[in-house]
């Protein structure tokens, strides 16, 4: 598995959910699966495969979380580099055709998170953008196009 890199705020967030998910959630869909096996025959219990199927959800779950967090890196925001747009630069664009700005965070996979503002390196604007310096223009292709987007500010998270 690749490395993942992230915020200190990312890396807390993951092993907050990972702690909640071991701690809290699984306790409580063992609960439910003792609580169905109790009611009986096994192989006519709607509730009982509800609850099997929830517990193979949750692991499946903890075990990405668990890989997340051991492949994870931190990156101090004082060794970031604001000249160009990279992984956790914050970034306001201008749309050329309307000249709308956003803001918007470029994050990992992991963190992305649009109604937060942040935006993964992966996704398409997240890509057009990397590498580009304050007063670059990125023509970023989209469902529903191609847009162009002036880079305004580069700073750090």
């Amino acid at each position: 598995m690749s490395t993942i890199y992230l915020s200190q705020e990312g890396y807390d967030n993951l092993k907050t959910e990972l702690q909640s998910l071991k701690s809290i959630d699984r306790p409580r869909v063992i609960n439910q699966i003792s609580e169905a096996r109790d009611k009986g025959d096994l192989s006519e219990n709607a509730e009982y495969d509800a609850a099997k199927e929830a517990q193979g959800l949750l692991e499946a779950r903890i075990s990405k979380l668990e890989n997340d967090v051991a492949n994870s890196r931190v990156l101090a925001h004082e060794d970031m580099d604001t000249s160009t747009v990279h992984l956790l630069t914050k970034v306001t664009i201008k749309n050329t055709a309307n000249g709308m700005e956003m803001t918007y965070a470029i994050v990992s996979e992991a963190e992305a998170d649009l109604a937060a503002k942040k935006i993964s390196v992966t996704s398409p604007i997240g890509k057009g953008l990397l590498g580009k310096a304050v007063g670059d223009i990125a023509a970023i292709e989209v469902p529903n196009g191609i847009i162009h987007f002036e880079i305004i500010e580069i700073s750090t998270l």
